[in-house]
């Protein structure tokens, strides 16, 4: 637990550098493209078009989900996604591309996977901007459910933090680990109900209740439950406890790991 209290209290304490740096990081990112940040917006609604097409159109012919309008639900999902999906790759390789920045300044590692999420961060909220018109658009009521957005957003961020600081780690250790990841990713783009109703799909019960206990599908499908008002999140009691049980251990391991190498990752790099 004292390593988890180290590494948390880094990120408090350098929070001002983790958004200096990550506001940098996204400039540069842009400034070399004529349309600069409007590709933040431009190329995941590319992506959701090609999206709703194949699914929405192709597949599931237009037709609804428990109510909603196929699009509205896979954006609330999808949109989630995009962050989750950037995060994990770029916080998997913070610590290995920018290990020479840290070596001429002076500040602790464990902030890299932060500053990784930070940057994404920005993407998140304009489309997250995007959806609430969508969600405007499609007269979808605002409910009290909405009151739990906080809880899946913190939920998420945490989650991607904990996770991010162990792949960090273990890239600067096994250089074979993002590969792996990356390859890890896509299959789990199916697996946490981004695209697929896995309610109702024609999986076994069985699979049903493994994918349920997926933390990328605990979070997508808390922020449907939260935006289509299905759920509280207390409703789901053991699933939330597995959930934040699983956070506990990916964090505590992580920041084991990381503490513990951290004086010798040039040395492995």
């Amino acid at each position: 637990m004292r390593n988890i209290y180290v590494v948390m209290k880094e990120q408090l304490v350098n929070l001002g550098m983790i958004i200096r740096i990550s506001k940098y990081e996204e400039r540069a990112t842009y400034q070399s493209h004529y349309l600069g940040l409007i590709w933040q917006i431009l190329n995941p609604m590319i992506q959701i078009g090609i999206y709703y097409l194949i699914f929405g159109v192709g597949l599931h012919g237009g037709r609804e989900i428990e109510g909603t309008p196929y699009f509205v639900w896979l954006l609330i999902g999808i949109v989630s996604w995009f962050f989750i999906r950037g995060t994990l790759l770029a916080g998997s390789t913070s610590i290995v591309k920018k290990i020479a920045m840290v070596s001429k300044m002076k500040f602790p590692v464990s902030i890299l996977p932060s500053i990784a999420m930070a940057s994404q961060f920005v993407t998140y909220l304009i489309m997250m901007g995007v959806l609430g018109g969508i969600l405007f658009l499609f007269q979808i009521p605002i409910t009290l459910y909405w009151l739990q957005y906080p809880y899946y957003l913190v939920a998420m961020l945490v989650f991607l933090y904990a996770v991010s600081l162990l792949n960090a780690t273990i890239t600067v250790l096994v250089r074979d680990y993002h590969l792996i990841l990356q390859s890890t990713i896509q299959v789990l783009f199916y697996l946490s109900g981004v695209i697929i109703d896995i309610k109702a799909s024609y999986f076994p019960i069985w699979l049903k209740k493994a994918i349920e206990l997926n933390p990328l599908f605990y979070i997508i499908d808390g922020f449907r439950d939260t935006f289509l008002s299905n759920h509280w999140f207390w409703e789901k009691g053991s699933v939330t406890l597995f959930f934040w049980s699983l956070v506990g251990l990916f964090l505590l391991v992580g920041a084991q790991l990381h503490l513990r190498f951290r004086k010798r990752f040039i040395d492995y790099i």
